[in-house]
């Protein structure tokens, strides 16, 4: 295999399911090759499943439509980075993307943002976070680690031109939709929302519905930013 290529696994032989039975199918870009083999590593001791891993977008967005995967992690240090976010959106809607390694700025977290990105991993972030972080992004929650949380706001605010939140922004919610919010921050799916508040999944996304519309907010990403942002000035 010449160097640079991407590397696709036989997904029937690649990687051992997980106990449970099932493995999440995750393709890898990552520049660096020892790091690209180290978070490979984790990945499968944690019961992922490696489907492909390269070097750049070149290899990359070629050998996604054979490798289908549910989860594409990125690094976020390469050049070309929210380009290659934005044409996984383009050709590969299905898949969740993860900006990995991502060290925190303004200008590059709103162009992930934009680009469509599911979460985020730190550059400094320890294997069992960057775990938990695809595990969230898996269940269809969002992956913003907190020190993010306050730089997402402040583009929120920003762009809609309002200050940052307050006591009026919660006031506009009901006691229900407020612990929602709360949950979200903390990285819960929509179901893990329904079994801690004991009610129907469908509940739940009306509740962040509700939210979205009340605060003036598009996405997961943004209410968790909310929440984080607000604890921080209790």
């Amino acid at each position: 295999m010449a160097p640079g290529a991407p590397h696709l696994l036989n997904p029937a032989t690649a990687d051992s399911p997980r106990k449970d039975g099932h493995a999440t199918p995750v393709y890898l870009i990552e520049d660096n090759r020892l790091l690209r083999d180290s978070i490979a590593d984790v990945l499968r001791s944690e019961g992922f499943r490696v489907v492909g891993v390269s070097r750049g977008a070149d290899e990359a967005l070629a050998a996604l439509e054979r490798a289908r995967p549910k989860v594409v992690l990125l690094e976020a240090g390469l050049a070309d980075s929210v380009s290659i976010a934005e044409e996984l959106r383009r050709t590969r809607p299905d898949a969740k993307v993860v900006a990995m390694n991502f060290v925190p700025s303004h200008e590059g977290l709103v162009a992930f943002i934009r680009a469509g990105v599911a979460g985020f991993t730190l550059k400094d972030a320890t294997a069992d976070a960057f775990v938990a972080s695809v595990r969230r992004v898996v269940d269809g929650a969002p992956a913003l680690p907190r020190a993010l949380g306050g730089l997402l706001f402040h583009h929120v605010a920003q762009s809609r031109g309002r200050p940052s939140p307050d006591a009026r922004g919660r006031a506009r919610l009901t006691r229900r939709e407020c612990e929602v919010i709360d949950l979200i921050a903390d990285g819960l799916s929509n179901k893990e929302i329904a079994d801690r508040l004991h009610v129907a999944t469908h509940t739940v996304k009306s509740h962040v519905h509700g939210v979205l519309g009340k605060l003036e907010l598009r996405s997961r990403l943004e209410v968790a930013a909310y929440a984080h942002a607000e604890k921080a000035g209790r």
